[in-house]
C-alpha cells in the first residue's frame, strides 16, 4: 500500500527538514499541543539497518540492501541528479562529501561534538574591527544553550579554562581521554597549551532510551548502537506528540499571498510524480545552510523578484565553513586509538587572542592510521609479509587538527546554476568559496604551533595540511544572515525573515560569524529559542 503523502489539513506549522533544527522545533512545538508537518527531501533509514550499514562501509564491495554501494554518499543514498550542484569558486568545494538528505540529516553520520561558542564570537566586529557582530550575545543564548545540551544529552566536564560562563553541569560525564591523548599532556604542558575534555553528544551512560557508547569507533559515519544523537530522537518525540512527517517530499518553492508579506503554502513533490501544497499558518525553514537558500531563490516572484525574503541581497552570500588545519605522523609506542572514533581532548588556548586573526581550536585526534582493512583489501603481499606490513603502518600514528574560522564575505555565497537542472528540473546550487588571506594566516600559525608538539614528542612527521591544501569541515554557515537592519540581512534576532510575518529561518544560515566551534550544539540553541517565540506567535 503505497504512503499517504497527501498535505495536512488545518496545519499551524510547516517545517522544511528533519535535520536537528527542523526536528527539535517540530518535537517542541508538538509537544506544546501544535499541528505540525515536517516535509524532507530524503527518505526514512530504518535503524535495524545500521550494522549492515557499518559492514558495507569496512568492507567495500559488499552487496547489501543498506550498503548503497560502500562510501559516505552511498551509505546515505547521496549523490545522482537528485543532489546536483556546481562549484565556481576559486577552491573547488565538494558539497555531497557530507551532507545528507533524509530523516535525521547530517546528524546520521556526524562526528558529534558539541561545544558552546566563545563570547567573542558574538562580538567580533566590536571587539577586533573584523568580521561582524551578532545581534544578540552570549547572555542571551546561555540559557538555551543549557537546553540545547540536555535535548542532544551532552557529556561534558568543566574543565575548560577558556571556555565561556555556564550555569550548571553537562547532562552526562565526559568521556575520559585517550591513550593518544595522554601522549600529548606531557608536550602541550611543556609548550603551555592546556588540554581540556570535548563535550560530545553521545552518551557516556544510558540516556534518553538510548544505550551507552559501546566503543564500535566506527561514528562517522554510522554509530549502530545508537549512543550517538541523531535527529531521529526529535523526529520520534515529534512523532510521537502528533506531528506528522513525510519522507521523500522535496519541496519545490514556496508560494505567498496576494501582498507577498506571508506564506501560504510549500508546494512539494512525492516519489509518484505528484505535486501537493502544504498550507500553514507558519514555515520554517530548517534544510540546512545551502539547501535554504536554493529554496528562498527558486521561490522568487513579482514581489519578490531577487528570491524570497531577499530585499536585501544577502540570501546566499557570506558563506562560511570551517578549514581544516593538521599535522600528523608516527611516534615509536603504541598508540591505540582504534577503538575511539570521536575526539576526546582539545585545546581552545589559541582562540581568544587580542589579534584579529580568526579563531583556532586545536584538536587531538583519536587517529591511528590508514584502516588496515583497507589497507589488507589493497595489498600486494599475504600472510606474515602483510601481517608485518600492518603492524609497521597501524597503531603509532599520532595527529593533531584544528578548525580555523573563516571571516564572512560577501564574495562567498551560494547561487543557482540556471545551466544545470536536479530531477525535478529546479536549477542546482552552484557554491563560490574561497579562503581568505586571514584565514591562511590564521592556518599558518597554527601549523606552527602542531609542528612544536611533534617536535616536543620527538616524533616523526609525515604529513602537513596547510593553507593550500585546507578543505571545509563541511559547516554550512551565514546565507541567511541574523541582523537588525533589513538591508543588510535576512532574518530578525527571533530567526523570523524581515521579509515575510510568517517565515522562520532555522539552522547555522542565519550565523553572522562563524567562530571555530562545531556549530550543532548553537543549532540546537537556537532552535529551542524559536520554539519558544514560534510557540508564544501562534497562540
Amino acid at each position: 500500500m503505497a504512503e499517504d503523502r497527501s498535505p495536512e489539513p488545518d496545519a499551524d506549522v510547516c517545517i522544511v527538514g528533519a535535520g536537528p533544527a527542523g526536528a527539535i522545533v517540530a518535537a517542541r512545538l508538538a509537544e506544546a499541543g501544535h499541528d505540525v508537518v515536517v516535509l524532507d527531501a530524503g527518505p526514512r533509514f530504518d535503524l535495524s539497518e545500521r550494522e549492515e550499514q557499518l559492514d558495507a562501509h569496512l568492507r567495500p564491495g559488499v552487496e547489501g540492501e543498506a550498503s548503497g554501494g560502500g562510501g559516505v554518499d552511498g551509505l546515505w543514498g547521496m549523490g545522482g541528479e537528485r543532489d546536483a550542484y556546481t562549484s565556481s569558486g576559486s577552491k573547488g568545494y565538494p558539497l555531497n562529501a557530507a551532507r545528507v538528505k533524509g530523516i535525521g540529516g547530517s546528524t546520521l553520520h556526524w562526528q558529534g561534538m558539541v561545544m558552546r561558542l566563545h563570547e567573542r564570537d558574538f562580538e567580533l566586529q566590536s571587539r577586533h574591527g573584523v568580521g561582524a557582530d551578532w545581534p544578540i550575545d552570549y547572555a542571551d543564548l546561555r540559557p538555551y544553550y543549557a537546553e540545547a545540551e540536555r535535548e542532544l544529552g551532552v557529556a561534558g566536564a568543566a574543565d575548560n579554562p577558556f571556555a565561556p560562563p555556564r550555569e550548571e553541569p553537562h547532562p552526562l560525564p565526559a568521556f575520559p581521554p585517550s591513550h593518544s591523548d595522554s601522549i600529548f599532556a606531557d608536550a602541550c604542558e611543556a609548550l603551555e597549551l592546556p588540554m581540556h575534555s570535548v563535550p560530545n553528544a553521545r552518551n557516556s551512560e544510558p540516556y534518553d532510551d538510548a544505550s551507552a557508547c559501546v566503543g564500535y569507533g566506527t561514528c562517522k559515519p554510522v554509530c549502530p548502537s545508537g549512543a550517538k544523537y541523531t535527529a531521529e530522537r526529535h523526529v520520534a518525540r515529534a512523532e510521537a506528540a502528533g506531528a506528522r512527517v513525510i519522507d521523500r517530499a522535496p519541496v519545490q518553492r514556496l508560494d505567498h499571498g496576494p501582498d507577498g508579506e506571508r506564506i501560504e503554502a510549500a508546494v512539494y513533490a512525492t516519489p509518484s510524480g505528484e505535486e501537493h501544497r502544504q498550507e500553514a499558518r507558519a514555515v520554517v525553514l530548517a534544510c540546512g545552510g545551502v539547501e535554504n537558500v536554493r529554496l528562498l531563490l527558486l521561490s522568487a516572484s513579482d514581489a519578490h523578484p531577487d528570491g524570497l525574503a531577499n530585499s536585501s541581497g544577502a540570501v546566499g552570500r557570506y558563506f562560511m565553513d570551517h578549514c581544516f588545519a593538521g599535522v600528523g605522523g608516527r611516534i615509536d609506542r603504541p598508540t591505540r586509538q582504534n577503538h575511539v572514533g570521536f575526539n576526546t581532548s582539545e585545546c581552545h588556548a589559541l582562540y581568544d587572542g587580542e589579534d584579529p586573526l580568526p579563531g583556532v581550536k586545536l584538536e587531538f585526534l583519536n587517529y591511528a592510521g590508514p584502516s588496515p582493512v583497507i589497507e589488507a583489501l589493497h595489498a600486494d603481499d599475504w600472510g606474515d609479509s602483510l601481517l608485518d606490513t600492518l603492524r609497521e603502518s597501524y597503531g603509532t600514528h599520532l595527529a593533531v587538527g584544528a578548525l580555523v574560522e573563516q571571516f564572512p564575505r560577501a564574495e562567498n555565497r551560494i547561487t543557482l546554476d540556471r545551466s544545470t537542472t536536479d530531477d525535478h528540473g529546479n536549477p542546482v546550487p552552484d557554491v563560490r568559496w574561497s579562503v581568505g588571506p586571514e584565514t591562511r594566516q590564521a592556518i599558518e600559525r597554527v601549523n606552527e604551533v602542531q609542528r612544536a608538539i611533534f617536535e616536543e614528542l620527538d616524533a616523526d612527521i609525515d604529513w602537513v595540511v596547510g593553507p593550500d591544501g585546507t578543505g571545509p569541515a563541511f559547516h554550512h554557515m551565514g546565507t541567511t544572515r541574523m541582523g537588525t537592519d533589513p538591508a543588510e540581512s535576512v532574518v530578525a534576532p527571533d530567526c523570523r525573515a524581515h521579509d515575510c510575518d510568517n517565515l522562520w529561518i532555522a539552522g547555522s544560515s542565519v550565523f553572522p560569524t562563524g567562530g571555530a566551534m562545531n556549530p550543532t550544539l548553537t543549532i540546537a540553541a537556537l532552535s529551542c529559542r524559536i520554539a519558544e517565540r514560534l510557540d508564544s506567535w501562534l497562540g
